[in-house]
């Protein structure tokens, strides 16, 4: 048993290493993949920022972290918006538009309406900065930041985020409402729906690792709970409590039971105990070809870490806005 275990650890240093060099890898390159498969030259640099308002990083840092102390939950809240945004038109910031009379945002598109959150922590953070460096920093980068600082103020891993994204003018609706993964997705919708993205089966099994924060809705998980097999009879039960078969619909359950507010491997050990929240997350152990991974990352927590970094810093180059392209606005729930 001894022999086994040293040569496990043998194989997670080898695989923390391979991270390591990856993380490096995208954290320096000026080139980034966009959502259609094309290259940018987005030129994002970690130190964008250093002369002309070398403050930024710091007042994120300390209002994220007020935000998340104050509600834990919040970590969660400001992920999830990095990763709505990045998903549907790139890192641009549009999922921060408002609907207005004359304009139709992503905001009330179906996977996001009554669900998006932290939209005043992103607003106060600009507000901030608008009056440290005004018209300097954009809201994009301010939620590729705030993403990472939120996971960093739970007990997750850092990365070094590439700076310099613009703002979109523009915001897209229907592409929310279809790029956007769903909940009830069986295990072969989600690998189409992050290879769409250029993400391959294991970045998505990491990226889900973003689960193991967070809450959920009953209306999203009422159907797995009540009508599924593959499942925990005493979690189910536990669940339901708070979930009933009709009303109820925003009541809200932790996605991961075990350790809702801290960034660790728990959620993928709760997978193969069959305590997966939505039908999507037990797919990836119930739906087999991605069963191995989820065991990989329950025993080896830093292997998780490291894929989650590496696959968040891949997901913030998704096709930003840079150089002459966009605005830096003002306000970010609208146009300038």
């Amino acid at each position: 048993m001894a022999g086994i275990s040293q040569q496990r650890v043998k194989i997670c240093l080898v695989l923390c290493l391979v991270g390591i060099v990856s993380a490096s890898t995208y954290s320096t390159s000026s080139s980034s993949t966009t959502s259609s498969g094309t290259s940018s030259n987005s030129l994002l640099n970690p130190l964008f920022y250093a002369i002309k308002c070398p403050q930024a990083l710091g007042t994120i840092k300390t209002l994220v972290n007020n935000a998340v102390a104050k509600e834990p939950r919040m970590g969660a809240s400001l992920l999830r918006l990095h990763f709505h945004d990045c998903f549907v038109q790139g890192c641009d910031a549009s999922v921060l538009l408002a609907d207005t009379a004359t304009f139709t945002g992503e905001q009330s598109a179906l996977p996001n309406v009554n669900s998006l959150r932290g939209f005043e922590v992103v607003e106060s953070i600009k507000a901030a900065l608008e009056y440290e460096c005004p018209g300097v920093v954009s809201c994009a980068d301010i939620l590729a930041v705030a993403a990472r600082d939120s996971v960093v103020a739970l007990g997750g891993p850092g990365w070094p985020v590439g700076l310099g994204r613009k703002d979109s003018t523009t915001a897209s609706f229907s592409e929310a409402s279809s790029d956007l993964p769903s909940p009830f997705l069986n295990l072969d919708g989600l690998i189409d729906a992050f290879q769409k993205k250029l993400f391959t089966a294991n970045e998505m099994v990491a990226l889900s690792g973003a689960h193991t924060i967070g809450s959920a809705r009953c209306l999203l998980f009422r159907s797995r709970i009540y009508n599924e097999s593959d499942i925990d009879p005493s979690y189910a039960t536990q669940t339901r409590a708070n979930c009933p078969k009709v009303g109820g619909d925003s009541n809200l359950s932790p996605i991961d039971i075990t350790t809702k507010h801290s960034f660790d491997n728990a959620y993928y050990t709760n997978l193969i105990n069959i305590k997966g929240l939505f039908h999507s997350d037990q797919q990836l152990f119930s739906g087999g070809s991605t069963a191995t991974q989820v065991k990989s990352y329950s025993t080896f927590p830093l292997l998780f870490k490291l894929d989650f970094a590496n696959a968040m810093l891949k997901m913030s180059n998704l096709s930003p806005l840079t150089g002459t392209q966009g605005q830096i606005r003002k306000v970010c729930s609208r146009v300038n």
